[in-house]
């Protein structure tokens, strides 16, 4: 599986980003497709995952209630529309995919993208 994350950029705080991960190669009867963040000098954090079929969300406490995940199942394309961004969201952001059979929303992971770097000016 191959995952191709974009979007990522400069923005003001209380601005908004829409990330985006295309998926390609090996195809899953059920999965779970995620983001991850990893600031400067911090481990990496899980933000939200959605899964397939039952297209369920699933967010951490910092992106619940700002950032909203989704999926184009017929572009095997996630999204992580980010709004009300505050500097401390400042990370690189990468998309992920696994098997999914309900349970381990947050992790391990098996396939990762390249990630995107995300910036929250002050």
């Amino acid at each position: 599986v191959q995952l191709q994350a974009s979007g990522g950029g400069l923005v003001q705080a209380g601005g908004s980003l829409r990330l985006s991960c295309a998926a390609s190669g090996r195809t899953f009867s059920s999965f779970a497709m995620g983001w991850f963040r990893q600031a400067p000098g911090k481990e990496r954090e899980f933000v939200a995952a959605i899964t397939w079929p039952s297209d369920s969300p699933w967010y951490s406490d910092a992106g619940k209630g700002r950032f909203t995940i989704s999926m184009d199942i017929a572009k095997n394309t996630v999204y992580l529309q980010m709004n009300s961004l505050k500097p401390e969201d400042t990370a690189v952001y990468y998309c992920a995919a696994k098997d999914y059979s309900g349970s381990g929303i947050t992790g391990p992971y098996d396939y990762w993208g390249q990630g995107t770097l995300v910036t929250v000016s002050s």
